[in-house]
This record gives structure tokens, sequence and C-alpha cells, in this order.
């Protein structure tokens, strides 16, 4: 491998590592708007996992009401 070839990647990385200037303005609307944005997924994000775990629990405990419920008929009636 030849010196110019070895040197890139190292030369390519100091480049990215090197932090420049930028002479950019956000203004309060666009900073609102992306603030929004992100709580936005994140919650949405947060939803989805509590969708995921509450239906098979809700399940689980429709179930239990259930038997219960089963379970004192068959004892009154059994009486």
């Amino acid at each position: 491998m030849s010196k110019p070839e070895f040197y890139v990647p190292f030369l390519a990385a100091a480049m990215i590592a090197i932090p420049m200037m930028a002479e950019a303005y956000i203004g309060p609307g666009v900073g609102a708007g992306a603030i929004a944005a992100v709580i936005g997924v994140i919650g949405s994000i947060f939803l989805a996992i509590i969708a995921v775990l509450y239906y098979p629990i809700k399940r689980m405990l429709k179930g239990r009401k259930a038997k219960a419920a089963n379970a004192t008929r068959s004892g009154e009636q059994s009486e």
C-alpha cells in the first residue's frame, strides 16, 4: 500500500472530527417546530410500546375476572 492511500482515511477522519463554525440561525418558529417534532416522535414510540404491552395484560385481567365470576356462580349453585 502506498503512502497516499494509507493517509486518506486518517485525513478524512481528521477533517470530519475538526469542528467548524456554522454560520446559521434557527428562528424561534423553526426551533419550536423541531422540538415539537422530536417530542411527538418520542411520544408516539412510548405510546406504541404501552399499547403493545397493555392489550395482553387487559386480556389476562379480563380472563381472571371471568374465572372468578364463574367460580362464584358455580359456588352459589352448588350450595
